[in-house]
């Protein structure tokens, strides 16, 4: 039987995310170049690698674009 669970991030990417939702303005966006400082002043990443990580927390749908700026799903601005 197969699971529909997707296996959890690396301790890396999940490190990546909780650094944006730390990140995150009130209005509950960042633009990439916020994501990509972020990033590198919080976990050492270059753009390079942030890219990347920035992908992959998209294609398993931890993060979605809206008009060019990202938003994380699940997360609702206070």
């Amino acid at each position: 039987m197969i699971s529909n669970r997707q296996s959890p991030l690396t301790p890396l990417a999940q490190d990546a995310l909780d650094a944006l939702v730390n990140a995150l303005p009130s209005d509950g966006e960042l633009t990439y170049e916020q994501a990509y400082a972020t990033l590198k002043d919080r976990e050492e990443l270059e753009q390079p690698a942030a890219e990347d990580i920035i992908e992959r927390l998209y294609m398993r749908g931890h993060i979605y674009e809206v008009e060019g700026k990202i938003r994380l799903t699940d997360h609702r601005p206070e």
